[in-house]
């Protein structure tokens, strides 16, 4: 098997991060063959029941359990992959339903690093879904990424929220100045300001149409469906190229 990669999702509140990690994840199964797993590391609002809200609470499995071991093994890290009949080689990790960051012990940067650390030996590609602020599992993930993506939506949210927070992660751990921007149009209703806020955060890689699709799957907990969109495909198969 060839090295493995750690993709890590970052971005401003309400961007688009899980949509984003979750297509990335997918599209680079579907397209390369590879071992995938996605790790959302959002423990305020769990993203197992919204990629799984058919499932009953015991059929999913959560990283928190792993998270709280004396020490990671590999089968702690194997128990909590949440499987799909579907696609073989592809696996979700993530919070429970009704679970929060008090559910579980916290745990420290050498327990991030060895939960990671196992992943990236078991698939080919491990996506990170990380929460907005980086700390525990996100902030870990960030710095040990081979590629970071940091998403913003075009509009005055997302540029308060990185005019606010890029200083606190000035540290070249990191890796800012190496991070793939991409714009997200999460909106269709609104005359949104694309050009202004490519301007504004510069070195933009790529923007992600707005897609009725999308906003469908995410009301009616099918993410994880394909999806049809033409234009929209395109656009994730140039970012999985670019990714991969």
């Amino acid at each position: 098997m060839s090295m493995s990669k750690l993709i890590a999702v970052w971005g401003a509140p309400g961007s688009g991060k899980t949509t984003v990690a979750t297509k990335l994840a997918l599209s680079i199964y579907d397209s390369y063959n590879a071992t995938v797993l996605m790790l959302s590391c959002d423990n305020q609002t769990p993203t197992l029941p919204v990629l799984f809200p058919t499932r009953k609470s015991d059929d999913l499995y959560s990283v928190g359990l792993a998270l709280s071991k004396a020490d990671i093994t590999q089968d702690d890290a194997i128990k909590s992959i949440v499987t799909l009949r579907s696609k073989q080689n592809f696996g979700i990790l993530g919070y429970k339903d009704g679970e929060n960051k008090y559910t579980y012990p916290r745990y420290n940067d050498s327990k991030a690093t060895a939960l990671l650390t196992i992943l990236k030996s078991i698939a080919d590609y491990v996506v990170v879904d990380c929460n907005s602020s980086l700390s525990e599992l996100s902030g870990t993930a960030v710095k040990m990424a081979d590629i970071v993506i940091r998403i913003a939506a075009p509009d005055l949210k997302s540029m308060s929220f990185f005019a606010s927070q890029l200083p606190l992660y000035g540290d070249s751990c990191f890796q800012t100045q190496q991070h793939i921007i991409g714009l997200n149009i999460t909106e269709s209703e609104l005359c949104l300001p694309v050009q202004e806020c490519r301007t504004h955060y510069r070195n933009v890689s790529f923007v992600l149409p707005y897609c009725k699709q999308i906003k469908a799957q995410m009301l009616n907990g099918e993410m994880l469906s394909p999806i049809l969109n033409k234009k929209y495909r395109a656009k994730f198969k140039k970012i999985t190229e670019k990714v991969v």
